[in-house]
């Protein structure tokens, strides 16, 4: 009880002290009036207040995604999701559709121009980021991570069915008359048409070089930057090999062909391991040098791997370095595809030519293994199958292939046979990106 007395006499005193010096000494009689002013005054002082607030609570919403979202932006997160649940749900390539998918859905969160938060915003943190995409410095050490983990054995045992990852690259020439048909100049008719090899790497490396928005053409216009849709349609593919191929290979290939067994593959012993890559360095740089870039990180990477003495340098480059490229280049690639520059006809074309030119890859190989078997006789033929794998999905392809042999025969492996396309078509995209590059920058 005198606790509570104290507590209210205090606060009594401090309201004296208040009102004594508000309206001075005790001596000077109170003027009501000027106490009716105090009184409108704090009154106003209230309203001011609460405009004030309402002032602060629009200028806060005006700063927020809600008040800056379009319908572009929903759709886009909306594919952003459908990627991530590709990946989850049904294991379509989650190391690249995951990251993109997230990436996506960043790139379309609204935002206030100007604050240095967008992808496109010079000197913010995604903008540093992308750097290595516009720049094409992800794509080799993305190759580099690949030869690592590659094993050309199969392809060294069996040379000949390199032609068949070659025979698939008719897809990337298919798509660029395609392109140049629907209105695209020869740089970006030559950046899509790189779609056609299945190559995720390559493609962004070339439309970084030819369709980057930067590159000006000898009438005065300007390319158009269509990395985002080339990368995002190419990796969309690639995740849907499992999907778009084995309906080809039911309709081209007779399922008295599909069982057809190959011998097994000579053993290759380690000294042509490690000859290999350097002998193919040379090759393929010497014939297509603006594809160094790619073609020599591959080879290098599998050479670290095979030598035998740089087993530390190769699990970094197959594991870790690689992982940390992925997830940078899956996610400023997916926010790249802000929806105000994504959404447009160009991208609904670049998608539908990628489509077209996917299933004529995989119908290229197909046939051109059936062509090849017309030439060899016994149990030197090949299973027509394994042409599926020539283009360049890395290992999906492959094991789309042997997965469908197993369905006509549950005892007939091509896992192994098929790897021999699948990193030809590796190299022959990468080839066919320099060669292009050549003629068109």
């Amino acid at each position: 009880m005198k606790r509570l007395l104290t507590i209210f006499g205090a606060i009594a005193l401090l309201l004296l002290l208040q009102s004594v010096m508000s309206v001075g000494s005790f001596a000077e009689p109170l003027d009501f009036a000027s106490l009716d002013f105090i009184t409108q005054e704090a009154g106003d002082d209230y309203n001011d207040s609460v405009s004030g607030a309402f002032k602060g609570l629009k200028r806060f919403y005006g700063f927020t995604g809600f008040a800056n979202a379009t319908a572009g932006n929903f759709i886009m997160i909306l594919i952003g999701i459908i990627f991530i649940y590709l990946g989850i749900k049904y294991d379509y390539e989650p190391l690249l559709l995951i990251p993109i998918g997230a990436g996506v859905i960043i790139g379309n969160v609204p935002f206030v121009a100007g604050n240095q938060t967008g992808i496109y915003e010079s000197g913010s943190v995604l903008n540093y980021l992308y750097f290595g995409v516009v720049k094409g410095i992800y794509p080799p050490l993305i190759f580099l991570g690949i030869g690592a983990m590659t094993d050309f054995s199969s392809l060294i045992a069996n040379p000949k069915l390199m032609l068949l990852g070659a025979a698939a690259q008719i897809g990337v020439f298919a798509t660029f008359l395609g392109a140049l048909y629907l209105g695209f100049n020869l740089p970006e008719a030559g950046a899509i048409g790189i779609i056609g090899g299945a190559d995720g790497p390559t493609a962004i490396f070339l439309s970084s070089k030819l369709a980057n928005g930067v590159n000006i053409l000898a009438d005065g216009t300007t390319v158009k930057n269509l990395i985002g849709p080339i990368a995002i349609a190419a990796y969309s593919y690639m995740a849907l090999v499992p999907v778009i191929q084995p309906p080809l290979m039911r309709l081209l290939i007779s399922k008295e062909d599909r069982k057809i067994k190959m011998k097994p593959p000579r053993a290759v012993s380690q000294k042509e391991k490690m000859i290999f890559p350097v002998v193919a360095l040379l090759l393929t740089t010497f014939i297509s040098p603006s594809a160094l870039p790619l073609l020599g990180m591959l080879f290098f990477g599998n050479l670290l791997k095979e030598s035998g003495r740089t087993e530390r340098l190769a699990d970094t480059a197959r594991t870790k370095l690689i992982d940390i490229v992925t997830i940078l280049l899956g996610v400023t690639v997916g926010a790249s595809t802000q929806a105000d520059i994504f959404i447009t006809k160009d991208s609904l074309l670049i998608f539908g030519l990628g489509a077209v030119s996917f299933v004529i890859a995989t119908m290229g190989g197909l046939l051109f293994a059936k062509f090849m078997n017309r030439f060899l006789k016994g149990n030197n033929k090949i299973n027509p199958l394994i042409g599926a794998a020539g283009v360049s999905a890395v290992p999906d392809s492959a094991r789309v292939v042997h997965a469908e042999a197993l369905k006509s025969d549950p005892h007939n492996y091509l896992l192994m046979h098929a790897m021999a396309p699948n990193v030809s078509g590796v190299i022959g995209s990468a080839i066919a990106a320099g060669i292009i590059l050549s003629f068109l920058s």
